[in-house]
């Protein structure tokens, strides 16, 4: 696996998740996970799921998080990344962009 590639598309995809509301994600609290696959600039298709939970207690922070893998050996260690969404949808931890 291509991790560049990984890590490439697994941020791309997170920066639409990052585009939702608070009231949005916290709908999603708990939820099934959202899964696909998307095709790297490699040729190789790489299968991610996103995650979307309370952080700490309920109707506070949200922590939304992704994992990417080819298929391969790393599906039992994919790749991850994420974020945490305030309720008033603010990045917690993050510089402000």
């Amino acid at each position: 696996m291509d991790k560049d590639e990984a890590k490439r598309l697994l941020a791309k995809e997170l920066k639409g998740w990052r585009r939702r509301t608070y009231a949005d994600l916290v709908s999603l609290v708990d939820g099934e996970a959202a899964t696909g696959e998307l095709l790297g600039e490699d040729g190789v298709y790489y299968q991610f799921e996103i995650q979307v939970f309370w952080d700490d207690k309920p109707a506070e922070d949200i922590q939304v998080f992704g994992a990417i893998d080819d298929g391969g050996i790393r599906a039992f260690f994919p790749l991850t990344d994420g974020f945490i969404m305030a309720p008033d949808g603010s990045f917690v931890d993050e510089d402000p962009v």
